[in-house]
């Protein structure tokens, strides 16, 4: 197979980290991956990966470090920043444990881009940085023209949304001004196989549906991915030449029970939520539309496909047990 070129991936041991890697190792890239700790077993994963031994070098890299980011970009022509904090149980300082992390990392990786002169810098932002936006009119799609609003997520002390705002809106001003070639791209709810053996933020609320066995959940809507198909959004807006601006990246929208009804159906076994409370969730209950990236030639595969790879693949790490 010839060789695409070299490309660095940030954060790549995550989950749409290490299928990102993945994907670029089976056509042929080379790829520079930044992690923590080269040497954790949380990394593990990724050595096993197919061409691995030849094409995929770790680096330990600290994104509030932008030297330690120099030396895993240089020799690359492309740069994918999928790092990002997301957040596990209750936030003590947003600032420190979000927003500095998610706005200064980005902009060091930035940074490092132009310094080296890379061709092209994907961005993963989020459907968080999207959706938030009580002003956006009621039942019109929300496309890539809305962003969160900054106060509104600061009001409801949603500070995984506002990190990923803030974030995507400052690479969007810096690439303005210093001609970077950007594009980002904005995932809503990632699910499928994992390739890591921690279970992610994400795979956790599937998880929590199928053995949590709780009285009442909130029937809130989902806003569902494939982490495949994201892996192939992320390839994709990086290959081709027309690929400008943000992208929506999202699938099916589907409330707790939905999920709930189809999960039974095909594992009835499970212990799943026994009542679904009503919520208003204002602007989360919005339509997001993936159009813009279709256009580019994205497809997705179906629900029950996401659904069953998810479960087979919990199964196999013991989380279901």
């Amino acid at each position: 197979m010839a060789e695409k070129g070299r490309v660095c991936v940030t954060g790549a041991g995550g989950y749409v980290a290490s299928w990102l890697v993945k994907l670029l190792l089976s056509r042929g890239y080379r790829v520079h991956g930044t992690v923590r700790e080269p040497g954790d077993v949380k990394n593990a994963h990724l050595k096993k990966l197919d061409n691995a031994l030849e094409n995929l070098q770790l680096f330990k890299a600290d994104l509030l470090d932008c030297s330690s980011l120099l030396s895993a970009i240089a020799g690359c022509d492309g740069v994918f920043h999928v790092a990002s904090p997301v957040p596990s149980g209750t936030v003590q300082n947003p600032e420190v444990e979000f927003i500095e992390p998610a706005v200064t990392g980005t902009l060091n990786v930035l940074k490092a881009c132009s310094e080296i002169k890379v061709k092209r810098v994907v961005v993963v932002s989020s459907g968080a940085a999207v959706a938030l936006n009580p002003n956006w009119p009621e039942n019109q799609v929300m496309d890539e023209t809305c962003w969160s609003d900054k106060e509104y997520c600061k009001e409801i002390k949603n500070y995984y949304c506002l990190s990923k705002t803030v974030a995507e809106s400052e690479a969007c001003e810096y690439a303005k001004r210093s001609g970077l070639n950007l594009v980002t791209v904005c995932p809503t709810l990632v699910l499928g196989p994992m390739l890591q053996s921690a279970l992610n933020a994400s795979s956790q609320i599937l998880v929590r549906l199928l053995k949590d066995g709780s009285d009442s959940v909130n029937n809130r809507a989902w806003k569902i991915v494939d982490v495949r198909d994201v892996a192939e959004a992320l390839l994709m807006v990086y290959e081709k030449p027309e690929a400008e601006g943000r992208y929506i990246c999202t699938t099916y929208m589907a409330k707790s029970k939905d999920l709930v009804d189809k999960l039974s159906s095909l594992y009835p076994n499970y212990n799943y939520p026994k009542n679904f409370t009503e919520v208003d969730e204002g602007s989360k209950g919005f339509k997001l539309s993936s159009e813009k990236l279709q256009r580019l030639g994205w497809r997705y595969r179906p629900i029950e496909e996401i659904l069953i790879d998810s479960v087979k693949s919990y199964q196999e790490s013991g989380y279901l047990d």
